[in-house]
Order: structure tokens, then C-alpha cells, then sequence
């Protein structure tokens, strides 16, 4: 199915909301996710990869333990790729002045690669990472993909090392419609239902067409 890159951002924040994420983090989740989707990734997939391996799981449990370790991880052995995208995004000067941070047993690596846009504007330099002989880097608009591209899929990398600054060389083009596999959709779907309200007495006879009299 085709859906426009607005379609996708508004799925993956109510999913993401859904899943127990902050509203912040959600709104971080489906802006990273329209990123990866504009690029030709399939973004709604590895989302709902995120979100049902992360499952009732406490958010602390796969966030960094120390934002200033040489290397980070993450209490449960598995770090989150957005938890760990926002953290590097806030810490851009950091990765600046060190010129790489390193992230351990990341799940879903790609979903941490729009957060380097963020850090790539903040410093007016290129943000690259590298994991299982794949490189990608962006300045915030565009993206450059080298190397291995079949490990991008990853449903985790043993170490993900991001540097700054980075080069920039063979740049995608980004698009305004994506394609979304209709099973993503709906695990997606699934969890958005679960920020709807039950219906109560109340709701339903306020609702269109409800109510106990009639006045015809």
C-alpha cells in the first residue's frame, strides 16, 4: 500500500504512544520513522519489530546506562534505538568533541539513524554510523548508504559506533509517498487502538445517533 509520508507519521505516533512511549519519545518515533520511510526504508516494519520486542518492557530497562561511558548499554542487555537516537541527539556536542560514541547490543540499528539528523543539524556537520560493515551518514536532509546494505534489516547489532564529523557520499534523494506492507500497518494498527478510551454508558449515549428518547 501507498501512504503518504504524513499517513505514516501519524500511524507510527499513536502506535508508538500505544506501546507505553512518552508523548515526546512517540513524536520522535514517528518523525524517525516518516525519515527512514521518505529514504526508500521500510520503516513501519522495523517499528512494529521495535515495539512488540519492547513490549510492558520499562523503558530504563533499555535505555543507556551512563550517557558518559566510553561505551554505552543498556540494563536489559538490549538498548533501545530511540531511547539511545534522542540520547545522541542531546549529547551532538559531546560526539563532537570526542569524535565517536559507541552504542552496544542496539536493537534495530536503523531506527537510530534519524536521530543523527538532529545531532548532524545541531553541529552543522555530517553524523555517520557505521555497524556489521554498513556506513550511513547525514547532514539532516540528505542520507549516504555504503557497504553491506543487507545487515541494515538487523534486528540487532553487537556495536554501533556513530562519529562526527562524517563524509558525505552517495546521497539518496528523499520521496513524499512510501510503500507499507499491510501487515505492518495493522500490527502498527493494534497498538494505536490501545490509546483509544473504552466506551462507557456515558460515551455511548453521547455518541452520533445514541441517546434514551425520542423526540420525533
Amino acid at each position: 500500500m501507498s501512504h503518504s509520508l504524513n499517513e505514516i507519521e501519524a500511524m507510527s505516533k499513536r502506535a508508538a504512544r500505544g506501546a507505553g512511549l512518552s508523548w515526546g519519545l512517540a513524536e520522535e518515533a514517528a518523525k524517525g520513522t516518516r525519515w527512514l520511510s521518505a529514504f526508500g526504508f521500510p520503516g513501519t516494519d522495523l517499528l512494529a519489530d521495535l515495539l512488540e520486542m519492547n513490549d510492558r518492557i520499562p523503558p530504563i530497562d533499555v535505555s543507556p546506562v551512563s550517557l558518559r561511558a566510553p561505551v554505552w548499554h543498556a540494563p536489559a542487555r538490549r538498548m533501545s534505538p530511540l531511547i539511545a537516537g534522542a540520547s545522541l541527539s542531546d549529547c551532538a556536542m559531546r560526539l563532537m568533541e570526542r569524535g565517536t560514541i559507541a552504542m552496544e547490543n542496539i536493537c534495530f540499528p536503523l531506527l537510530a539513524v534519524p536521530f543523527m539528523g538532529g545531532a548532524a543539524q545541531r553541529l552543522g556537520h555530517p553524523v555517520a554510523a557505521e555497524w556489521a560493515g554498513a556506513r550511513l551518514a547525514t547532514d539532516g536532509r540528505q542520507l549516504c548508504v555504503q557497504g553491506d546494505t543487507t545487515v541494515l534489516r538487523a534486528r540487532m547489532a553487537d556495536q554501533m559506533v556513530f562519529t562526527a564529523p562524517a563524509r558525505m557520499t552517495g546521497r539518496r534523494e528523499p520521496v513524499l509517498r512510501a510503500d507499507v506492507s499491510a501487515e505492518s500497518w495493522q500490527r502498527l494498527s493494534t497498538f494505536a487502538h490501545r490509546t483509544f478510551a473504552p466506551a462507557t454508558d456515558d460515551s455511548r449515549l453521547r455518541g452520533a445517533g445514541a441517546g434514551l428518547s425520542d423526540n420525533d
